[in-house]
């Protein structure tokens, strides 16, 4: 940590991210999100992409800082606008909401689907959810679950569960369970509390059964 800090007192600006990050996660030192803004400001404003990124976060939760979304989305869109793909599916769910920007579905849309194309698992969801819904392009079931198929490979488990839940429809339900079952093993709890409502309402008994499984 020693070598960190002074490899970060020179500019480096990776070690300035790894201190950040270790300052936030209080990983071989006390946590301290004060230092951790500190740092990711000082790299970020050298041009840090992650740095931008993950001081969007900590404007958006206040870590370190009091939570301001119009510097959330102000940091998002510069680590966006860098290339980062983390960066661009956070400034996306800012512009899909309209939380400290004025909302753009079909802006968020587009970064969603540059951040998916770069490999972003939860950016895949998240066209696949626009094309499902048809918000600002044309609702098309067939596009969505490409997208969600894309998720779900990519170990996305909204994407999983989303997935599943076309190949359920379809009748494809040995399929269907295998994701669901990678869903429930690597999703939040509050995914499997609703994918238990809704399995257990399913009509098909092998769907129904899998709700027993499912993490409350």
């Amino acid at each position: 940590m020693r070598q960190l800090r002074e490899a970060a007192q020179a500019g480096q600006r990776e070690a300035q991210l790894l201190l950040a990050q270790a300052s936030m996660e209080g990983r071989g030192l006390q946590a301290d999100p004060d230092e951790a803004f500190h740092w990711y400001s000082v790299a970020a404003n050298l041009g840090e992409p992650m740095a931008m990124n993950m001081l969007g976060r900590c404007h958006e939760l206040g870590l370190g800082t009091p939570v301001d979304m119009a510097l959330a989305a102000v940091w998002y869109r510069k680590a966006a606008e860098a290339g980062l793909d983390w960066g661009m599916y956070n400034f996306a769910h800012l512009l899909a909401s309209g939380n400290g920007i004025a909302q753009d579905h079909a802006a968020a849309y587009r970064w969603y689907l540059d951040a998916a194309q770069r490999g972003h698992g939860r950016a895949m969801n998240f066209v696949g959810r626009f094309h499902e819904n048809g918000w600002s392009v044309a609702r098309d079931t067939s596009e969505a679950m490409t997208w969600y198929q894309r998720a779900a490979r990519a170990g996305d488990f909204r994407g999983q569960a989303n997935y599943a839940s076309m190949l359920a429809e379809l009748g494809q339900l040995d399929e269907a369970v295998h994701w669901l079952q990678r869903a429930l093993d690597t999703g939040t709890p509050a995914l499997a509390a609703r994918l238990r409502q809704e399995l257990a309402a399913r009509p098909h008994v092998r769907l129904r059964e899998l709700a027993g499984t499912a993490r409350s």
